[in-house]
């Protein structure tokens, strides 16, 4: 017994054998009957136990890697899980914990001011009505060529609030902000805290902030200012598109490829509704002028049923309105609403634009649809001039084509890139510029 006491006594494969304990002194004479309790297991006197100093979870103490191949003890895993900067961090963040350093995913090349535009352009942006722009005028000279991204910008879009600033969303892990007229630095910000390719952005009205989404399954909200990543919106799928509601700007649609939409509220960091039917990818989300409905685009390629292809929806009950809206088997990239009107356009890979209504029962328009453009299976977006007069779509040629809404008459195009021209988009308050990007990498703007 006593061999087996002392084998025992050590409560740690590594801690030196105590010193032997001198023999006990017998026992006194007990009564009949009476029997000890069980003896505890003696405790060393001379062990001693180093045991790590608290320290900082952002500073924490230096260990030593183990071996390759010693046996490692549970006391030391535990020590070396304590000290290893990755144990600090939790396998599943919280959604709207932001990134540990996001100082260093921002890159500050320029001024996000323009104070350094030139006075024409200034003059332009300050005093240029919103909404007025000529019907006939085609936007054909290029007037600024945006180098920097080395894949295929997925999306770009003008700020509402700072109208010379562009925001452009790329497959090459970046989203970068143009300060577009800038005599020094046209590139004013290079933001990397996605770690795969970008596929969308957008503006916040509630300041310098950007919205982006992309293959990492998250949205990132970044304040382009400070430099701070702010909020990070984790899901289980990869997030194609983001769209702000028009009236809460606290309150964004997010839409991935598993076909699932939800609602957040960026005050709380948490999905407030979820849209649930079998869709397929999202392409496209686009609320109505109201902001009471949102329409849904979903790749419907992978089966013959092309009903859930166009879906409106009720943003409070989340509930489908109607699916029922385009029936031919094609899928559509883009959606857009008319900025006054109450329709909106849908770009189909059938190589033309359909337009719809978006009061009940939602029908879409047999005797217009604009038409001359090619597809071919790229995802070529459209927009609307501001005054909703115009309608401009990229196209797999490279070319810029604008139509006219009244009677979807085609009124020219310009030869812009060599490769698919991706993505439009109309400058918010000086009507005679455009700004597009191509599949290759390049953002240009026009006038």
């Amino acid at each position: 017994m006593d061999l087996l006491r002392s084998a025992y006594s050590n409560s740690s494969d590594e801690e030196p054998e105590p010193a032997p304990e001198p023999a006990p002194a017998p026992a006194p004479a007990r009564p009949f009957g009476f029997h000890p309790p069980p003896p505890k297991r003696p405790r060393p006197e001379n062990r001693t136990i180093s045991i790590p100093a608290k320290s900082n979870r952002s500073r924490p103490p230096p260990t030593e890697a183990p071996v390759h191949g010693r046996y490692v003890s549970k006391r030391e895993r535990a020590l070396l899980g304590s000290g290893s900067p990755s144990a600090a961090v939790p396998d599943h963040p919280d959604t709207t914990a932001p990134s540990a350093s996001t100082s260093a995913a921002v890159s500050c090349m320029g001024s996000l001011l323009d104070s350094d535009l030139p006075s024409d352009v200034l003059s332009l942006l300050r005093h240029q009505t919103k909404g007025h722009g000529h019907l006939a005028h085609i936007q054909e000279r290029l007037s600024v060529a945006l180098k920097g991204h080395t894949k295929a910008v997925n999306t770009i879009q003008w700020s509402e609030s700072h109208a010379h600033l562009l925001a452009s969303a790329s497959m090459d892990h970046k989203v970068f902000i143009w300060n577009v007229w800038s005599k020094n630095h046209k590139k004013a910000r290079i933001l990397s805290h996605h770690n795969a390719a970008v596929k969308d952005v957008k503006w916040s009205k509630l300041g310098w902030h950007v919205l982006s989404c992309g293959y990492d399954c998250t949205s990132r909200l970044v304040d382009i200012e400070k430099g701070i990543e702010t909020q990070v919106f984790k899901e289980d799928q990869v997030v194609s598109v983001v769209k702000f509601h028009p009236d809460n700007f606290n309150l964004f649609l997010s839409g991935g490829a598993k076909g699932q939409l939800r609602l957040w509220d960026v005050r709380t960091g948490k999905a407030t509704h979820q849209y649930i039917r079998q869709l397929g990818p999202i392409l496209d989300l686009e609320f109505s002028l109201d902001g009471k409905q949102f329409i849904s685009s979903s790749d419907v390629s992978f089966s013959n049923i092309s009903e859930n292809a166009v879906i409106v929806w009720d943003v409070s009950r989340q509930v489908p309105l109607s699916n029922q809206v385009y029936g031919e088997a094609y899928t559509c990239t883009c959606i857009r609403h008319h900025p006054t009107e109450p329709c909106f356009v849908a770009q189909s890979n059938g190589n033309y634009i359909a337009l719809f209504s978006s009061n009940p029962p939602f029908r879409l328009d047999k005797y217009k649809r604009y038409e001359g453009h090619g597809v071919s299976g790229f995802p070529i977006k459209c927009n609307f001039s501001l005054d909703g007069e115009m309608l401009a779509t990229g196209s797999s040629e490279g070319s810029i084509y604008f139509y006219k809404y009244g009677s979807s008459e085609l009124l020219g195009k310009t030869k812009a890139y060599t490769s698919p021209c991706v993505d439009v988009a109309f400058h918010p308050t000086m009507s005679n510029f455009i700004a597009v990007c191509s599949w290759a990498g390049d953002i240009s703007v026009f006038e």
